[in-house]
């Protein structure tokens, strides 16, 4: 058994992979446990900039967001990485025309 260390499996996603012990709170929404600084550099080691782009969203008090484009487009259009009230957070940008939320089936009564 090959053991590395401090390499672990983290979490994917529609594609994306999601930092290690996320937690998800919505459709498509997920809490890190990171810190802002510890969850870009993260997001900057698994999608490089020259290849992701990226642009500020939000920089206000006490709120702070950047959306990284995925240019493949492939299962997600962007990540929106945002930090508000002392909480990391991350939404993945399904791909046009992919509805954010799925649509609930509707159940029939069993008879």
């Amino acid at each position: 058994m090959l053991c590395l260390a401090g390499v672990t499996r983290a979490e994917t996603v529609d594609g994306v992979q999601l930092p290690d012990k996320a937690s998800k709170v919505g459709e498509r929404r997920y809490r890190v446990p990171q810190d802002w600084e510890a969850t870009l550099k993260y997001f900057k080691t698994v999608y490089p900039t020259a290849t992701y782009p990226r642009r500020s969203i939000v920089n206000q008090p006490g709120v702070k967001a950047v959306h990284i484009t995925n240019p493949g487009g492939k299962g997600w259009e962007g990540l929106n990485v945002y930090e508000a009230n002392d909480e990391v957070r991350v939404y993945v940008v399904p791909p046009e025309g992919v509805p954010a939320k799925a649509p609930k089936k509707k159940q029939t009564p069993k008879k």
